[in-house]
């Protein structure tokens, strides 16, 4: 079958809820503590009519009418059995340029680096990788992403200070299969 990219957000969203294992390598170009590691990543989508849009959008003073939607991201560190700190956690809203929704923002209640909210701005490219540039005071940031099957894709970030990139990662992300989707695989096998 046919790997199928998506080429707006809310493909995007889609396609990533669920639990995926990242692995990242993540290199400083100053000394700090090493941040490679393990961890899991939980996405899932807002629908349009979803509270937390409205609550998003008015912290940035946008138009809620303009999103369509959007999706929480929650990280855990690999293998833990609890619900996911609320500190590493994440609302992204999707607010398209056009009817297209190739290019537009990402409102998020926190931005990744400082913690506060932020605006993003996204794109896709013919080739289905999609692009999020983020501006914070003293920092600028760039994440690219792409699928590479349905169940695995590839990220890739830097963070540029005023001095020069300061920071490299690389995440390797696997779709975790759940626990239902197990049982049903072993029953479909026992027949």
């Amino acid at each position: 079958m046919r790997l199928t990219v998506p080429m707006n957000m809310m493909e995007f969203f889609r396609k990533s809820e669920g639990k995926w294992y990242t692995e990242r390598s993540v290199h400083h170009f100053d000394i700090v503590a090493d941040e490679s590691g393990e961890s899991n990543l939980i996405v899932k989508v807002i629908e349009p009519n979803d509270p937390r849009v409205k609550e998003v959008c008015a912290i940035q003073g946008i138009d809620p009418t303009r999103a369509t939607g959007g999706g929480s991201f929650s990280w855990q560190d690999n293998l833990e059995e609890k619900e996911p700190n609320p500190n590493y956690a994440a609302i992204l809203i999707d607010i398209p340029d056009d009817q297209t929704g190739r290019s537009g923002k990402l409102i998020r209640n926190k931005g990744y680096v400082d913690g506060l909210p932020t605006i993003s701005r996204y794109w896709f490219g013919e080739d289905g990788i999609l692009t999020i540039n983020t501006d914070y005071d003293n920092n600028q940031g760039q994440e690219r992403c792409w699928f590479l099957t349905d169940d695995f894709r590839v990220r890739v970030s830097t963070v540029q200070m005023l001095n020069g990139v300061s920071l490299m990662a690389y995440c390797s992300e696997r779709r975790c299969v759940s626990p239902e989707s197990i049982k049903k695989m072993a029953q479909a096998h026992q027949n």
